[in-house]
């Protein structure tokens, strides 16, 4: 019944029955609040439970396909009958150790290949958290994660051939001005956006396949699209005359490198295991043509749990094949940070961000960050956004393994996060005023 009835109740009964008290006299409190920014922690206690009882916390989400992402913890009350996850270790389940937010982190599918799917971020992921005493429920708290801030607007787009979603921040600005192209099967993947849009940035999630009526797999990019997408981001009179700056991962990575390096007025790239050449298709801009880096199938791997292992398919952008498509970076103004994991087998992030690096510096440039994370996996996204270790990969068009391990990838998330916006507030010169956290 819970469950149902968490859907239709107002804020006001949401809020009185996540501190409701179950006729055992437990409760869960979520401090501060039981609501929050969906990149925020939570602390999590448990009152009135006898001295030194055993009790199992258990967390629930479920994401819009239907998936439900579980984890649980045992966990010993203090003299006073009080469980504080600050301070008290986990003595076994999903995590075991001191873990304040482990019920998060640890959250897991029972289907190892699948990517916890978050495309509405005008409502609230809702966590919930339950103690367990004897396979008996006893307390129950639902943790409300906002994705938008109260005054950040989302303006769907669909001007001229760009499609996507501009999130500005609560104001008239100026807002410094972010392109997202961070893509999730076809649509814009809005939760980071709306994320920063939140720390004072006006971003404009861009759309560039399988969404809409844009082509649903492209055979050629044309940079032209990018830039109209840049364009239209610095028409807006709340970012005019402000710096723009991008965001990206995965195959988006590699065309973020492109747009830095032949648009102009492009401030700050931030590149999260990407590649340092074009991959997989021609790009196209005006008389140039940046041929693709290309792989070879063969060299796939299959793992001992039965998942393939495409780390090592492409071709080595440092061959005699491969130099054409490297990205001349060395030519754009602008500042990067490349953020990457090792531990990621969608590709060799972690060679492919040395290589981008090594090559800046031989131009003699020093306009670039590297952040590597050793046991982090291919998708780093914003802190608590479940772990993937697998899932379909389209261009493979079969589940691939994406590397990686969970508590690692979580810290690499949470690390990353914190390095992204100030890298960001750094070199586009946004107003401390104006990037402040808005929640």
């Amino acid at each position: 019944m819970f469950s149902v009835l968490k859907y239709v109740f107002t804020p006001f009964a949401r809020k009185a029955l996540a501190k409701m008290h179950y006729s055992s006299g437990v409760s869960i409190r979520l401090l501060p609040s039981y609501k929050c920014s969906f990149e925020d922690p939570v602390q999590v206690t448990v009152s009135g439970l006898n001295p030194q009882q055993r009790v199992d916390l258990r967390s629930k989400i479920t994401d819009e396909n239907g998936l439900v992402f579980k984890a649980s913890a045992t966990y010993k009350a203090d003299g006073s009958g009080q469980v504080d996850l600050n301070r008290d270790p986990s003595l076994g389940g999903s995590f075991t150790g001191v873990e304040p937010m482990g019920l998060f982190w640890a959250l897991k599918a029972d289907v190892v290949s699948c990517k916890f799917a978050l495309t509405d971020v005008t409502r609230p992921a809702l966590v919930d958290i339950e103690c367990v005493s004897d396979d008996k429920v006893i307390a129950k708290v639902t943790n409300e994660r906002h994705c938008m801030t109260d005054g950040v607007r989302r303006i769907p787009v669909t001007e001229g051939r760009i499609r996507g979603t501009l999130f500005m921040p609560p104001g008239k600005g100026p807002f410094p001005g972010i392109l997202d192209t961070n893509v999730f099967r076809g649509a814009p993947f809005e939760l980071r956006a709306a994320l920063l849009a939140k720390r004072g940035f006006a971003v404009f999630a861009l759309a560039f396949q399988g969404y809409q009526d844009l082509p649903k797999r492209a055979d050629r990019f044309h940079l032209e699209y990018f830039e109209e997408g840049i364009d239209f981001l610095r028409q807006q009179p709340e970012v005019k005359d402000q710096k723009i700056g991008l965001v990206s991962i995965s195959k988006s990575g590699d065309l973020a490198l492109s747009m830095a390096t032949f648009l102009p007025g492009i401030s700050a790239t931030i590149w999260i295991n990407g590649c340092n050449a074009n991959t997989l298709v021609p790009l196209y801009y005006k008389d140039i043509c940046v041929p693709p880096l290309m792989f070879d199938v063969k060299r796939s791997k299959m793992t001992p749990s039965g998942l393939v292992d495409n780390g090592d398919v492409m071709n080595d952008p440092m061959s005699k094949e491969g130099l054409p498509s490297v990205i001349p970076i060395e030519r754009a103004s602008g500042n990067f940070m490349f953020i990457m994991s090792e531990a990621d087998r969608n590709w060799q992030s972690a060679y492919y961000a040395k290589l981008a690096c090594d090559r800046l510096k031989a131009h003699g440039k020093h306009n670039y960050e590297l952040v590597r994370y050793e046991k982090a996996g291919h998708f780093i996204e914003v802190p608590y956004m479940p772990f993937c270790l697998a899932n379909y990969h389209g261009v493979a068009n079969q589940v691939v393994l994406f590397g990686g391990e969970p508590k690692a990838h979580s810290e690499a998330q949470l690390d990353a996060w914190a390095r992204m916006v100030n890298f960001l507030k750094k070199h586009l010169a946004a107003a401390e005023h104006n990037c402040r956290s808005m929640l």
